[in-house]
């Protein structure tokens, strides 16, 4: 790694950004300009002399990636301007506008050069570990001598918020148990500018966050003049990417709103700077205090240097690719097939398929049976579970090494799924990760960011209802289901049987848009008269017939005695919600009443039955059986 050497346009570039946080904010009368402020100078570093990416192929596979951790999206919006990206100078003036390229907070799928979707503080830095997992596992996997394929950087940008989320504890303390460093060194540079929305951070975080990252195993270094020292930043950039067996934190001491009236306090946190203010700004720095958006050319052309570099990179490595196809034709058809996104041809036809003479198993089991059979035909799958592997029943294989395909999160639901949403965006590896259901509520957060960002993410939530018995309601997950139910775009499984189970992993591996949760039972399930996975695979289907019934029952199999019942299994309100309406009415069809029934909270069922029965309050502990008939939910 060569010296630092300045370059004549270093200070307008900072000046720009400086002056663009305080325009971009100040038009949209909304927004954060206090961070953007303070951290041009580690943004114009990074950005000019470390990241290598080509902003005229934003999706080029081995780029550097960036999370933008502390929510002052601002700062990433005019960066990825200067980059080159696909965001101009209008696009920034229509800052948290009704349809523009600029929302409040990054948006992956949105806008070009957004690797994922941040803005709740801890997100993006557990995002960034995930980013680090997923390469470090395809480069093991993929990389050989003289083809180092999959070498990218981590980048990402946090605040003091950030470091008080529980999540990014979590996140933090199993990078460095992971030793993150020894394939990829995930840069955490920490804007230490010790204001909050509330005042100073002393009012509530005083604990030794250096000290900390020191327990979790990583490397810290302090640059104590984040202001003005560029040699200082561009050193721990360079010390940082030179550690090879520990991620890393800088610790980067600036003034929040550097050049502002109010720098140093929370005044300029989350609030537009005053029009007079603003020019004050601009007038310090040397630029017209009447033109706002300005970019001088020498900056333009400054930072095209950065896409010169990442184009000239993109074409090396492609040419590497090609010969690596020479040398490796098979690893080659496999790398090249996961970085685009498919399935290899045929997987599903593993999929263990039943009969109703089948013996009864949990849906756990079932889960399990699915994952031994799939495994071998999907490389993709990269595994995991919060300490219950064993309860889980998920797949505990190729530990020890990145080569390896499950992760042992340890008791950190939360930081377990906002890892899991980080390693999907990556590319080429799909990841579940498993937990009770009732602790899939710990990681909502995260939960609610994948479904938003669309990212490929498998929950595996067994122990799914008061069928969990004797560790009573604390466990049981009344309300659980209708909160997953009702975000958008998440797929929430409640299979009844084997192939119900079966078709649940069928459309979660085949919805590359869409996480998903299977909720999964303790306790044994008879397979179903008229379950295929092809008839589960559209959400909800009729399992048990009758001309002229006198009742309908959605969302078991239960029957009714003493009158004509027709069952519905309605396994996934998300996929059932979006079959032809032809076919939902002949599944839920008029001229008898429908009632609901499922050991849950009855939330939610009324838009598909006339009367729901359920249950109304917390479960209890006891024998699983004891506490159906204590709830009056027996089979007939």
């Amino acid at each position: 790694m060569s010296k630092f050497a300045p370059l004549p346009t270093d200070a307008t570039s900072i000046a720009t950004i400086r002056t663009l946080a305080a325009d971009v904010v100040g038009k949209a009368n909304s927004g954060h300009p206090g961070a953007p402020m303070g951290m041009a100078p580690v943004t114009h570093v990074l950005f000019t002399r470390f990241f290598n990416a080509n902003p005229r192929s934003s999706k080029w596979f081995n780029r550097d990636r960036f999370v933008l951790s502390n929510g002052s999206c601002a700062l990433q919006y005019i960066a990825l301007h200067l980059l080159g990206y696909k965001l101009s100078l209008d696009d920034l003036k229509a800052f948290r506008q009704i349809d523009s390229l600029t929302p409040g907070h990054p948006e992956a799928h949105h806008t070009d050069g957004i690797e994922v979707t941040t803005g709740p503080l801890g997100q993006g830095i557990s995002n960034a570990v995930g980013l680090a997992i997923a390469q470090a596992h395809l480069g093991a996997i993929y990389n050989r001598e003289g083809f180092d394929l999959i070498n990218n950087y981590t980048y990402a940008f946090l605040g003091d918020g950030c470091l008080m989320e529980g999540v990014s504890s979590e996140t933090c303390s199993l990078a460095g148990h992971l030793q993150l460093g020894n394939l990829i060194a995930s840069f955490l540079v920490w804007d230490d500018n010790h204001i909050s929305i509330d005042g100073d951070t002393a009012a509530a975080f005083t604990e030794n966050v250096e000290q900390r990252y020191l327990a979790y195993g990583w490397q810290v270094l302090h640059v104590r003049d984040g202001d003005h020292d560029l040699e200082g930043i561009y050193n721990a950039i360079a010390e940082a990417r030179r550690e090879k067996n520990k991620p890393t934190l800088i610790r980067l001491t600036t003034t929040i709103g550097y050049g502002s009236k109010q720098q140093g306090t929370h005044g300029v946190h989350g609030s537009p700077l005053k029009p007079d203010d603003i020019a004050a700004l601009k007038t310090k720095v040397g630029f017209n205090p009447d033109i706002s958006f300005h970019v001088p050319d020498e900056v333009y052309s400054a930072w095209a240097v950065v896409g010169e570099r990442g184009s000239a990179l993109e074409a090396q490595w492609h040419s590497l690719l090609a010969s690596y196809a020479n040398a490796y034709p098979n690893e080659h058809t496999e790398l090249t097939r996961r970085v685009a996104g498919r399935l290899p041809d045929g997987w599903e036809k593993s999929l263990p398929v039943y009969k109703s003479t089948d013996p009864a198993q949990a849906s756990r089991k079932l889960s399990e049976i699915v994952l031994t059979a799939i495994t071998p035909a999907l490389p993709d799958l990269l595994g995991g579970s919060a300490d219950l592997t064993g309860s889980n029943l998920t797949r505990n294989t190729g530990l020890g090494s990145y080569k390896g395909t499950y992760i042992r999160y340890g008791v950190r639901e939360h930081g377990m799924g906002a890892i899991a949403n980080g390693i999907a965006a990556y590319g080429g590896i799909i990841p579940f990760v498993g937990t009770f259901l009732n602790f899939v509520s710990y990681a909502a957060g995260a939960v609610r960011l994948s479904a938003l960002s669309r990212h490929h993410v498998i929950w595996i939530a067994t122990h799914d209802s008061i069928g969990l018995g004797e560790d009573g309601p604390t466990h049981q997950p009344i309300e659980t289901a209708v909160h997953f139910r009702s975000i958008p775009n998440l797929a929430f499984w409640r299979p009844a049987d084997g192939n119900e189970t079966s078709a649940a992993y069928l459309i979660a591996l085949r919805s590359t848009e869409t996480p998903s949760i299977l909720s999964l039972s303790r306790q044994n399930l008879p397979n179903l008269e008229n379950s295929s996975i092809e008839h589960a695979s559209r959400g909800g289907y009729v399992v048990h017939d009758e001309e002229g019934e006198d009742l309908t029952i959605v969302a078991t199999a239960q029957r009714a005695q003493g009158i004509k019942t027709r069952v519905v299994s309605l396994p996934c309100w998300l996929i059932f919600d979006q079959q032809p309406q032809e076919y939902r009415l002949s599944v839920l069809r008029s001229g008898a009443p429908i009632l609901s029934l499922e050991a849950l909270s009855t939330t939610g069922w009324s838009k598909y039955s006339h009367e729901q029965y359920g249950l109304q309050a917390w479960g209890a502990s006891g024998p699983y059986k004891k506490v159906y008939e204590k709830f009056g939910i027996t089979g007939g």
